[in-house]
């Protein structure tokens, strides 16, 4: 296998499983605050705080082993404006789904992601093919399609936060192309969220929530859909570049619902199939664009 290969290789196993940590992030926030485990202020600061703690362990577990643990870069890393993305990001996703089901919280959210990025995108100069938009309008086609069935009014409330949390994700993404060391960055940001996460802790002390059970699915989003998957989402958007990784969010309802046959034994359905295709298809089509 030559190098080239070995590159692709990795960025399509490193994106897969970012995409996989995204989607176990909605299945994680949806059992613990649908099921009213937990409250969205204390499932959001468990969240960020085992994520940075996470995210330390790994950096310090890393540089120990390749010797050269330096402390004193610690501080460097990361930047306010990329934590500033993340936390309205997270505060806004935990108390949107109060009062979303999935599938509108899902279409909200993930409508906002593209409109932001690809109108970013455009407005720094950037133009799409006709190619380009044919994908994208095919795979947001059919990503509607799957959510179609459990769409319902939004409060208005919910919809105003999960767009907002869509808009802030957007630029936290955009943000993650200009990443040259994603562990460290990712891990910066999540630091610099602890002093909010504080002063929210504080004054929302007397209205926490929390279960044992919520608890511990407030720490999987947290160490392994949040630390882990944002880590490894800053290291592959780079590479994607244009408009692949908005595109490519479009995955992330359908990895959910193949969870649901794999783990849950729900039903393989033909509107699964077929929506699954068309948002495929789009990606394709990007990918040919792109390529030509």
């Amino acid at each position: 296998m030559t190098v080239s290969n070995d590159k692709t290789t990795n960025l399509f196993l490193n994106t897969s499983l970012a995409l996989l940590a995204f989607a176990g992030n909605s299945v994680f926030c949806r059992l613990a605050l649908g099921e009213g485990l937990i409250d969205a202020s204390g499932f959001t600061i468990i969240r960020l705080f085992s994520g940075a703690i996470t995210l330390v362990i790994l950096w310090v577990l890393i540089n120990v082993r390749e010797r050269k643990l330096n402390i004193s870069s610690f501080y460097s890393f990361g930047s306010w404006k990329g934590a500033l993305y993340l936390l309205v990001y997270a505060v806004a996703f935990s108390f949107a789904y109060l009062t979303l089901d999935t599938g509108t919280g899902a279409l909200i959210l993930f409508a906002a992601v593209q409109i932001t990025m690809i109108l970013i995108g455009i407005l720094k100069g950037g133009r799409l093919s006709k190619g380009e938009w044919l994908g994208v309008i095919v795979a947001f086609i059919g990503f509607i399609y799957l959510v179609f069935p459990t769409l319902t009014t939004p409060s208005l409330k919910g919809f105003l936060l999960m767009t907002v949390s869509g808009i802030a994700w957007g630029l936290y993404s955009l943000h993650g192309k200009l990443s040259q060391k994603p562990l460290e960055d990712t891990l910066g940001n999540f630091i610099r969220t602890v002093p909010i996460l504080l002063l929210i802790l504080i004054v929302m002390l007397d209205r926490l929530a929390l279960t044992y059970e919520g608890v511990l699915l407030a720490m999987a989003s947290g160490i392994f859909a949040s630390a882990l998957g944002y880590a490894l989402w800053y290291a592959v958007i780079p590479r994607l570049g244009g408009v692949m990784p908005a595109v490519l969010q479009l995955l992330v309802p359908v990895i959910a619902a193949v969870g649901g046959i794999v783990f849950v034994g729900e039903q393989v359905s033909l509107h699964l199939l077929l929506s699954s295709l068309l948002i495929i298809g789009g990606i394709l089509v990007v990918l040919k664009a792109k390529a030509s």
